[in-house]
């Protein structure tokens, strides 16, 4: 992949389906566009307030859910240092939906529910600590 740009994230609204004893929440199908292979799925809590910033991967590709509460996700280029993209998602209906993120592009989150949101990410890889890296939250000039 070459330069990598905030245009390169991906937003799929997602089906929820209501039934009496509970709804179910659709995330990913394996023939979806924007669905590379499986690597890993593993769930992240974030309490209401709490940033977790910043972070990049360098080969990970991210498919991230937010199936309970609401959270703001922000990116940033390596190559638009000054511009930032924010997606709030989270499980009201109108926000349901899936953000498919491009290895090498820089992110930070919010949680904004209380008491705590609960994050899902599909990745097509195994998480490494060699393929990510974490950057100061100084690093960037954003408010949260």
């Amino acid at each position: 992949m070459d330069e990598v740009k905030l245009k390169d994230i991906k937003i799929t609204k997602l089906k929820k389906i209501f039934t009496p004893g509970g709804d179910v929440l659709r995330a990913l199908k394996e023939n979806e566009k924007n669905f590379d292979h499986f690597g890993e799925a593993y769930f992240s809590w974030i309490k209401y307030g709490s940033v977790k910033a910043w972070k990049v991967h360098s080969k990970m590709k991210l498919n991230l859910i937010v199936p309970v509460g609401k959270v703001r996700f922000v990116f940033i280029s390596p190559h638009e240092k000054y511009k930032f993209k924010e997606i709030e998602i989270g499980e009201s209906k109108n926000l349901y939906k899936r953000i498919s993120v491009p290895p090498k592009l820089i992110f930070g989150f919010k949680g904004l529910s209380k008491p705590k949101s609960l994050i899902l990410n599909i990745a097509n890889l195994q998480h490494s600590k060699k393929e990510s890296k974490k950057i100061d939250i100084r690093e960037f000039s954003y408010k949260w």
